[in-house]
């Protein structure tokens, strides 16, 4: 299986992307329970034109890391994975459930009580991080695997993205959200008019950005809809929204997620940490991420292929699509970007980082085992 070179590229970015996120995770938890703790922990809620320079960052730099989501989705859309309706059904499905079973295993232990609003927490995966994981596999892995992953990882982000926009959104200013979405719709037009420069979609996108800050409705969503403005072409090397794409690889994996890591896994571990381990939330969270992930995706891909809506490729086998699985139970990014979604209670948002952060160990660490023992060592793929 030939994989295309903006393809490759985007794997090797998030290949290495996801290991530096290990280290500035490690680095993060060390300085906020140091005897930096306070003023490390102060820098990142200074205050920068009345907001916390963290919010800044979830809300400003994460809208460049949904636009090349987006755009890593169009690409899928039009001349990748998804293009097919044969080769998109087996992880579109896989997505879904991967989607559903973490979320009911979440309500279910959270049902009635105030941490139900979290229910969204353990149903994506984090491309980087997955695909970190994935990487140390080195040569054994097929191409196949590699783009199952990717597409199951970004369709996850698509569901989570929809889930904010849908059920993440308080009040809405209509004024706002219509100048937002009448921005989007010139954008478009541009688009239908073949005006393949990029400075008019950046700076309407940044002036959509603004509006969609203040319409209710949480910004990142316009990093995504901007997307699917930028004219795509034959996808080849000289169309827009390959050139954006291509720009946009390192800075946002050696740049914007490490910096979102950084700045919202300052946590100050207290004594008794442990403790929060047994309440509903954090429970939720970890049976969501390290069972619910897991069996929904290999669950809804056996029956998929029972059903016949989609087939299993021929040099993979089910318990590869189960080590999958598994490392989809690594949600970090999002799992976390959701969690400040859903709490304004601080130490509810920090026990639920925890989670996270376990639960995320947990699931790469048995991913990798599974897939470590179940690819076949010494086989050279072709993926060029």
């Amino acid at each position: 299986m030939k994989l295309t070179r903006l393809y490759t590229e985007f794997f090797n970015s998030e290949k290495a992307g996801g290991l530096i996120l290990v280290v500035v995770t490690l680095v993060s938890l060390v300085l906020a329970n140091s005897s930096w703790q306070a003023s490390y922990i102060h820098f990142w809620h200074t205050d920068l034109v009345g907001h916390s320079l963290v919010h800044w960052i979830n809300d400003g730099l994460m809208t460049i890391f949904f636009l090349m989501i987006g755009l890593e989705l169009e690409r899928e859309i039009f001349i990748g994975e998804l293009s097919k309706i044969k080769n998109a059904s087996l992880p579109v499905i896989a997505a879904i459930g991967g989607m559903i079973v973490p979320v009911i295993f979440f309500s279910l232990l959270n049902l009635g009580s105030e941490n139900q609003a979290g229910a969204a927490i353990p149903m994506a995966t984090d491309i980087a991080f997955a695909i970190g994981i994935l990487s140390l596999l080195g040569s054994r892995v097929p191409a196949s695997l590699k783009v199952f992953l990717t597409a199951l990882a970004v369709i996850d982000d698509l569901g989570a993205i929809l889930v904010i926009a849908i059920f993440y959104t308080s009040s809405i200013s209509l004024p706002n959200l219509f100048i937002a979405l009448g921005i989007w719709g010139i954008l478009f037009i541009l688009n239908r008019l073949k005006v393949h420069n990029l400075i008019p979609y950046l700076i309407g996108g940044a002036v959509m950005w603004y509006f969609m800050l203040n319409s209710g409705v949480h910004a990142t969503i316009s990093g995504v809809i901007l997307a699917f403005t930028i004219p795509f072409g034959d996808g080849g090397r000289r169309s827009p929204s390959c050139i954006l794409q291509h720009f946009l690889h390192k800075p946002v994996a050696f740049l914007i997620l490490p910096v979102f890591a950084i700045a919202n896994t300052c946590l100050a571990i207290g004594p008794g940490w442990q403790a929060s381990l047994t309440h509903s939330n954090s429970t939720g969270i970890i049976v969501g991420l390290v069972l619910g992930k897991p069996l929904g995706i290999l669950l809804f891909s056996m029956l998929g292929a029972a059903l016949g809506i989609c087939a299993l490729p021929k040099n993979l086998k089910w318990k590869n699509i189960l080590g999958i699985g598994i490392l989809g139970g690594i949600g970090f990014t999002m799992s976390i970007f959701i969690t400040l979604l859903s709490f304004d209670n601080q130490e509810l948002i920090d026990s639920s980082k925890i989670a996270i952060l376990i639960a995320s160990l947990i699931a790469g660490t048995i991913g990798f085992v599974v897939l470590r023992f179940g690819l076949k060592a010494g086989v050279k793929h072709d993926d060029d």
